[in-house]
């Protein structure tokens, strides 16, 4: 059980926003005598100091957390300098929301829901490998047909477009957060 144990504190130090204290862990393993929540606990900061690993548990305002390496800096900031490129504005993810629960979908059906002309934000998706051009729609003009690209349900985490929030899922998630920020 104390191996056990040794995981699970990892994985609250792990999930926690915030750095967690140790008399934190003890609150929330309450079932554990507290001896052995504190030597498993000493025990996983001590195999993260003298591992092999890139990533350590550093203490930082009166409880732990977990950190990278300071010899790997370097690259991890140029990680995180390539990824803040990467991330998507607001009209983008809302051009992206609407091909992904219209498609097929031309830019005029697009910016018509938008509101706006989306043809920047579309190039945009489109260098990103977001979204990609099935062919040409039947009317006049023969406009682009916009669908979503393997790359973006990658990009959000999902096996398929069944994992889309549904429209009523949608709209609970809006109540509540319209409910919270009103109380």
């Amino acid at each position: 059980m104390k191996a056990q144990l040794k995981e699970l504190i990892e994985s609250l130090v792990f999930v926690s926003l915030e750095p967690l204290s140790l008399d934190k862990i003890k609150e929330v393993l309450e079932e554990f005598p507290e001896e052995e929540v504190e030597d498993a606990f000493l025990g996983l900061v001590e195999s993260y100091s003298s591992n092999q690993k890139g990533i350590q548990i550093i203490q930082s305002a009166g409880g732990y957390l977990f950190s990278t390496k300071p010899e790997y800096d370097i690259w991890i900031r140029r990680l995180l300098q390539i990824e803040r490129k990467n991330k998507l504005s607001p009209a983008a993810l809302e051009t992206l929301a609407a091909v992904a629960y219209h498609q097929p979908i031309t830019q005029a059906e697009i910016s018509a829901i938008r509101g706006v002309d989306s043809s920047h934000t579309l190039r945009g998706l489109l260098q990103k490998r977001l979204i990609k051009i099935v062919g040409r729609k039947k009317s006049p003009g023969k406009p682009l047909i916009y669908r979503t690209s393997e790359k973006f349900l990658t990009y959000f985490g999902l096996n398929s477009l069944k994992d889309l929030p549904t429209k009523e899922e949608l709209e609970k998630i809006l109540e509540e957060e319209q409910t919270s920020e009103e109380e």
